[in-house]
């Protein structure tokens, strides 16, 4: 198992830092402007697909499916089960598409009403209230469109719409190789997606000389996210083929396998994308400010790094080891492994939300702040950094605790508390957007993830049981994040001059300086304080324990 999680956590860590270069350059070309609120708004679309289907909710449901298909009835049922799934995605998919491309302009509308200009008012109360407000929103939805950012929009999501469809192929063809223990290929293909993104950044946008046309920046993006959602899914087809699954679309039918599929799941994706559920919420009400959204993405992009890493390899992992054990009758085990997984999900993200509310400033500036990103967008985003970092233990955790669940085959307990989530989410949103602008939006974010976090927690009730000795180790874990977010204050402090108004050269080694010395304290911390051990870390994955 600790082989798998360091692949899958390791290809994810890689596609992390290809988008960060990706971000890096896309910040240099169009900034914080109309162009890039527009195509981060179209962006979420892909980005919906990748974290709905790329990152396990998908798989939640079809590889113990799969796998049972495979184990009781052989290589040949199992390979017909994987081909309906197959071509039943393709004709739901398909038909969702011939919807939607053509409607667009009235799917994106909800996301980003604030782009077509709506009257000015104080606040969201008081423009719900206003009886102009409701007449202009009657003539945008008899005529959506007409302002140069929602048209700008409406076509990126046109064109990069496909790629949902590439990802949840690419995500079933990725269920059907883990459920062979193959896990490198499917978590290498995000990182062709920011390959093929960077090639379109660093080649063709100098090559067919955009580099000052932000428009035609956001075109090419556009067109490289439909060129990566088929080149991942040619990657996972040929591997698939290749090892002796030969996925193919066959005539769909009905059929109790793909019934019981569909009813795990359904609700399976609406509880795995609850963090997706509260970032669209967010957009709504963010829209109607501007420059907001691309704030909110790239901090976004930030706290992304250790939930990618983290929250994604226990999500692909820890369901298979927890059913593992309750189908061999060692219920004690299960609980154990999860109990595991929330002490090291804690042990990796405790110092990194201490990391990102001491030095949000510090952090953004050196990675973003160059080209049209200016220093006011780097404090703009420093601020919205500060309040997901909140929420970054909660994230993971929602991670851990889900396969508990699944695991269980209850995918419906853990959606209605994510229906809770959202609503918790959406007043927090607008009581917060009022008096903190965008920053309200992440704080919204952070609070729901913890009701989320609360309510799995209370909902698994006996099963998930933390040893005395596991609390002891957190309350440990705390001090040495506190202890090491003194020092990277300390250092933060120290190199002011580089972070703030030097070169890019020289912010980058400061904060590589800064973050060097945070995990080495960390590390040194956690050992001597007895929050970690290296032998209690390889034996929470060692099989058997």
């Amino acid at each position: 198992m600790l082989r798998s999680i360091l692949s899958v956590g390791g290809f994810t860590a890689m596609s992390r830092v290809l988008g960060f270069l990706r971000d890096v350059a896309t910040a240099s070309y169009i900034g914080a402007s109309m162009v890039s609120d527009a195509w981060y708004a179209a962006f979420r679309f892909p980005n919906l697909g990748r974290r709905i289907f790329g990152e396990g909710a998908f798989n939640a449901a079809f590889v113990p499916l799969f796998g049972r298909e495979l184990n009781e009835n052989g290589e040949e049922s199992a390979a017909d089960f994987a081909n309906q799934a197959f071509s039943w995605l393709i004709v739901i998919l398909g038909v969702g598409m011939l919807v939607i491309v053509p409607l667009m302009p009235w799917f994106i509308m909800p996301l980003t009403v604030g782009f077509l200009d709506p009257p000015a008012f104080d606040s969201w109360a008081e423009r719900l209230r206003a009886p102009e407000f409701w007449s202009w929103l009657g003539e945008a939805i008899r005529d959506p469109g007409g302002v140069e950012k929602f048209d700008l929009t409406v076509a990126y999501s046109r064109l990069m719409f496909s790629y949902l469809i590439c990802m949840a192929l690419t995500a079933h063809l990725g269920g059907v190789l883990n459920s062979l223990k193959i896990f490198a290929i499917p978590a290498f293909a995000p990182v062709l997606m920011n390959l093929v993104l960077l090639a379109g950044l660093f080649v063709f946008i100098p090559l067919l000389h955009k580099t000052e046309d932000k428009v035609a920046c956001g075109w090419i993006l556009s067109w490289c996210v439909f060129v990566a959602g088929f080149a991942q899914l040619g990657l996972v087809w040929f591997a698939s083929w290749r090892h002796g699954m030969r996925v193919r679309p066959v005539r769909p039918r009905r059929s109790a396998g793909m019934r019981k599929l569909w009813d795990l799941m359904i609700p399976g994706i609406v509880s795995a994308s609850i963090q997706q559920v509260n970032l669209i919420v967010g957009s709504l009400i963010a829209s109607t400010q501007d420059k907001a959204l691309s704030y909110l993405y790239y901090a976004d992009r930030i706290y992304q790094l250790p939930l990618g890493m983290i929250g994604i390899a226990f999500g692909v992992v820890l369901l298979p080891e927890i059913t593992r054990r309750l189908r061999g009758g060692d219920e004690p085990g299960a609980r154990r492994s999860l109990a595991r997984g929330v002490e090291f999900a804690l042990l990796v993200t405790l110092p990194a939300m201490v990391a990102m509310l001491v030095i949000p400033r510090e952090l953004i500036s050196a990675i973003f702040e160059r080209g049209k990103f200016t220093a006011e967008s780097s404090a703009a985003t420093a601020a919205a950094l500060t309040g997901f970092a909140a929420g970054l233990p909660g994230y993971v955790l929602i991670r851990v605790l889900q396969p508990g669940y699944f695991a269980q085959e209850n995918t419906r307990s853990p959606m209605k508390m994510a229906a809770v989530t959202v609503a918790v989410n959406i007043v927090a949103s607008l009581a917060l957007f009022h008096f903190f602008a965008h920053v309200g939006i992440a704080v919204a974010t952070a609070i729901a993830a913890w009701v989320n976090v609360a309510l799995l927690w209370v909902g698994l009730g006996p099963f998930l049981e933390i040893p005395a000795a596991t609390r002891d180790r957190i309350l440990r874990m705390i001090a040495a994040s506190l202890l090491m977010g003194a020092v990277v204050w300390a250092l933060a402090r120290a190199f002011g001059d580089w972070f703030h108004g030097a070169g890019e050269a020289k912010r980058v080694t400061a904060l590589l300086a800064v973050v060097a010395a945070g995990v080495a304290s960390y590390v040194g911390l956690a050992l001597a304080t007895g929050a970690a051990s290296l032998a209690e870390l390889r034996g929470a994955f060692r099989r058997g324990r």
